[in-house]
C-alpha cells in the first residue's frame, strides 16, 4: 500500500493544456505515424497522391474544354477548372494521410492555423487572387478586347491569379495588380463595336460657319473608315484667339488601331476640303498693344533729330 502511494507521488500529474497538442507534438505524432507504416502503406499514400494530382489534371482539362466549346468566357472556364483540380489534390492529401495512420483532425487543426499565419503574411497576394476571381465572374472584359485602366491601354492577354496581362499597341506587355484593376475605372473600348472620336479644327474670322461645316460634315462622312450611323457631326464649339474652333465628331471601328487610321484620314481630308474651298485655318495669332503716357510723346517728339557724324 505505502509503495502504491509513493508510485502515486512519483506520477507527474497533467492539466487540461495539455490536451492541446502543440506543433511538435503534431510532428511527433506524424513522424511516428509514417515510421510505423509498412512500405504497402507508404507506397499506397504516395499512389493515391499522385493519382489525386493526375485526377485533378484531367478533370481541369476537360472542364476548360467543354466549357469553352459553349457561350462561357475562357477566363471563367480556367478558374473553375483549377478550383476543382485543387479540391481533387486536397482530398486526395487527405487521404494519402489517413492511409498512413495520420490522425486527420489535429492536422487539419494545425493546418488552419498556419493557414491563418500565412494569410496574413500572403495577404497582398490573396487580395490579388480574390480580386482575379472577381474580374473573371463579373466579366468586364473578355480575352481580345482593348481597354483603358491605370493609364494603360491595349489588348487584353490573360487574366491569372495575380496579374492582367495586357498589350499595349507598342507591342509592350504589362502586367497589371488585378487587386489595383479592380479598384480602379475600366474602360472598354471594344464593347460596343465602334466609338467616336472628335477633332478640332479653326476656321479664321469672316468665314462662313454653317458653309464650312457643311463641307467638313460631307467630306468626312464620305471616307471609307467612318460609320454611317451614327452620321458624323460638325458642330461650332467655341471663339478661340484667333479662329472659329469647330468640333468634328465621327464614329470609326473600335480597334486602337482603327481609332489612329480614321483620325488620320479625317484630319487630311478636312485639310483637303478647306484648302480647295479657299477656307483658312489660321495661325494662332496674338496683338499686343503697348500704352504711351502723352506727355512722354510730346516731350520725344520736340527734342531735335541729332547729326550722326556730329557724334563722331
Amino acid at each position: 500500500m505505502i509503495a502504491l502511494q509513493a508510485v502515486g507521488q512519483l506520477t507527474p500529474t497533467t492539466d487540461a493544456s495539455s490536451d492541446t497538442p502543440s506543433e511538435l507534438d503534431l510532428i511527433g505524432d506524424l513522424g511516428d505515424a509514417v515510421g510505423d507504416s509498412t512500405t504497402t502503406d507508404i507506397l499506397g499514400a504516395l499512389g493515391i497522391l499522385l493519382g489525386a494530382i493526375i485526377i485533378g489534371r484531367i478533370v481541369k482539362t476537360i472542364i476548360v474544354r467543354v466549357l469553352d466549346s459553349g457561350s462561357t468566357d475562357p477566363f471563367i472556364a480556367d478558374l473553375l477548372g483549377r478550383l476543382v483540380a485543387y479540391v481533387i489534390v486536397a482530398f486526395g492529401t487527405v487521404y494519402a494521410l489517413d492511409q498512413v495512420g495520420v490522425a486527420i483532425g489535429p492536422v487539419l487543426g494545425a493546418l488552419g492555423v498556419i493557414g491563418i499565419a500565412v494569410a496574413f503574411a500572403l495577404q497582398s497576394i490573396l487580395e490579388d487572387f480574390v480580386a482575379g476571381v472577381l474580374l473573371q465572374v463579373r466579366r468586364p472584359f473578355k480575352r481580345g478586347d482593348e481597354i483603358g485602366v491605370l493609364d494603360v491601354t491595349g489588348t487584353i492577354l490573360s487574366v491569372d491569379s495575380r496579374t492582367l496581362t495586357v498589350r499595349t499597341p507598342d507591342g509592350e506587355t504589362v502586367r497589371l495588380p488585378n487587386s489595383e484593376v479592380i479598384k480602379n475605372p475600366i474602360t472598354n473600348l471594344t464593347l460596343r463595336g465602334a466609338r467616336r472620336t472628335t477633332v478640332i479644327v479653326g476656321v479664321e474670322y469672316g468665314t462662313d460657319v454653317a458653309s464650312a461645316s457643311m463641307l467638313i460634315r460631307d467630306r468626312v462622312q464620305a471616307l471609307a473608315s467612318i460609320r454611317n450611323q451614327p452620321s458624323t457631326e460638325v458642330v461650332a464649339e467655341q471663339f478661340g484667339p484667333s479662329s472659329i474652333d469647330l468640333a468634328v465628331r465621327y464614329w470609326h471601328g473600335a480597334s486602337i488601331a482603327e481609332m489612329w487610321n480614321a483620325r488620320h484620314e479625317v484630319i487630311v481630308a478636312i485639310t483637303e476640303v478647306l484648302a480647295e474651298n479657299d477656307i483658312t485655318i489660321p495661325f494662332p495669332q496674338q496683338t499686343l498693344h503697348f500704352p504711351v503716357d502723352p506727355a512722354s510723346s510730346a516731350k520725344m517728339d520736340s527734342m531735335p533729330d541729332r547729326d550722326p557724324q556730329e557724334e563722331d
